[in-house]
């Protein structure tokens, strides 16, 4: 399976949800993503077949180390983007909004100019989200 974008905001999603709480199921997913159960457990299972997350039998979602780090990368950009944008005048859930749609599909190369510039402007990133 390759890494779709809806891949990146599943493990992104998993990577939000173990920062606020102790265990993260299929339930939270979908909570937070606003999807069918049926849906969220098809891409689980996928992405439990590709090693990119952990199902314990308790049913705990972790990532494994090579989901951590697609997540940690996309979250990043969220954060550095959506941050970028705030600092341009941009309303929060716009900035936000914004982020999500195009935190996938930029250049490595695009994404770190733009954080470098931003940290140059601000001198430091808070987490957005």
């Amino acid at each position: 399976m390759a890494v779709t974008e809806a891949v990146e905001n599943y493990l992104e999603t998993i990577l939000i949800l173990s920062r606020a709480q102790p265990d993260v199921h299929a339930i939270d997913i979908c909570s937070y993503l606003g999807y069918s159960r049926p849906t969220v457990s098809i891409i689980l299972k996928k992405m439990k077949d590709e090693e990119l997350v952990n199902v314990n039998s308790d049913n705990h979602i972790t990532l494994t180390e090579k989901g951590r780090e697609i997540a940690e990368k996309i979250y990043e950009r969220h954060n550095v983007i959506s941050a970028f944008f705030i600092h341009l005048g941009v309303k929060k859930d716009q900035a936000l909004e914004d982020a999500c749609k195009i935190e996938h599909d930029l250049s490595p190369e695009t994404f770190q100019l733009l954080k470098e510039h931003y940290l140059k402007l601000t001198g430091g990133l808070q987490e957005q989200e």
